[in-house]
């Protein structure tokens, strides 16, 4: 719901500045539930409030890496840098959950948090030295402040995407993307148990060679750059996503290697999808309204992680846990085979088809 009002504002001001002030909230928030803990004084609704200003801090952080990483990497490298931080997520999702079990082992639970609050200060400190360019202003005017200048700027950010039919529907198919795979994610372990008729091994290797996959595609991607034309790169992640997926719902006890196959292609694939659509955001959308294309991005594929969830759960229950496997993979697989058809979408990267930023008029001062 906040990501939308983020956007002018990480448009507007410094996005050093911005991601120094993101990641400082993060680390006060959590130094002040480190503190609680020590005391013992910790209660539930802390959680709570604490993970409200983690998602605050997160609403502003990455729209503005993003839009940031646009004006400082080439063009023809967005590709491989999106890779490159895809591979470095599946390496820290392989990494993590054993060090957090370890930790847990040796440390009380301040001493945990701890360790978050200093890596986000080692996060803020390079930020003070790298120059991290702004977007070019199109004229010079005396900016209105204020709320009302906020969602003004917001609803230009939601008629900028509308008026541009090919990013429009890139930006639904991201969304459909989330509403798709999260339930998937989220009722593997019953999958595994249930259906599978597997143990917290069978859990673990699903999940260990998803982070692995993630780690190639991430570093092939890194390396070949994709096709020429990034929504090809794009479609193919989206259409393997899909059979990956469909392998794991069409698994039998007996055939679990075929599960641990399809998340391996499951996690090959993300990168190869995400990586490139980042890239065309950060390449054809204006950088004056990058920030506010980013949050709307965050925000759309945000709130579809409850809504699939809430529907996936009680389909789940009344016709089994591997039909939401079967139909998200179909739909993947059917969206990326639909998507090559659209014009709009194929042609998204040629710039002709932008909507061009309209020229804000010069403020009138009396001399």
């Amino acid at each position: 719901f906040l990501s939308p009002l983020a956007g002018p504002l990480i448009d507007r001001w410094n996005r050093r500045l911005v991601l120094i002030f993101a990641d400082g909230l993060i680390a006060l928030f959590s130094l002040g539930l480190m503190v609680v803990f020590l005391f013992g004084r910790e209660q539930i609704w802390h959680i709570y409030v604490i993970m409200f200003f983690r998602s605050l801090g997160g609403a502003f952080h990455w729209p503005t890496m993003q839009a940031s990483t646009s004006l400082m990497v080439p063009d023809a490298q967005l590709s491989r840098v999106a890779g490159l931080n895809q591979a470095l997520h599946g390496v820290m999702s392989i990494i993590a959950p054993p060090l957090g079990a370890l930790l847990l082992s040796a440390l009380p639970m301040y001493g945990i948090i701890l360790i978050d609050v200093v890596t986000a200060i080692i996060a803020i400190i390079p930020l003070f030295f790298i120059a991290i360019p702004q977007p070019v202003k199109k004229a010079v005017v005396h900016q209105v402040e204020g709320i009302r200048a906020v969602i003004k700027e917001m609803v230009e950010g939601f008629r900028y995407v509308v008026a541009w039919p090919g990013m429009l529907i890139i930006l639904i198919i991201a969304a459909l993307l989330n509403f798709l795979l999260n339930p998937a994610f989220s009722l593997m372990p019953l999958l595994v148990t249930k259906v599978y008729n597997g143990t917290a091994y069978h859990l673990g290797l699903l999940e260990a060679v998803f982070g692995i996959g993630v780690v190639v595609g991430g570093l092939a991607l890194s390396a070949w750059g994709g096709f020429k034309k990034r929504i090809h790169t794009t479609i193919m992640g989206i259409v393997g996503m899909g059979v990956g997926v469909l392998m794991i719902g069409f698994t039998t006890p007996d055939l679990i290697w075929m599960a641990v196959v399809g998340m391996t292609i499951v996690g090959v694939m993300n990168p190869l999808a995400n990586g490139p659509l980042m890239a065309i955001l950060q390449s054809t959308v204006d950088p004056a309204m990058q920030g506010r294309v980013f949050t709307l991005t965050a925000s759309l594929s945000s709130a579809m992680s409850p809504l699939s969830l809430a529907i996936a759960g009680p389909l789940a229950d009344k016709l089994g846990i591997p039909i939401w496997y079967i139909a998200a993979g179909s739909a993947c697989v059917l969206m990326g085979a639909c998507s090559l058809l659209v014009k709009p979408v194929m042609h998204v990267e040629d710039g002709k088809t932008r909507p061009e930023v309209e020229t804000p008029k010069l403020a009138v001062t009396n001399t």
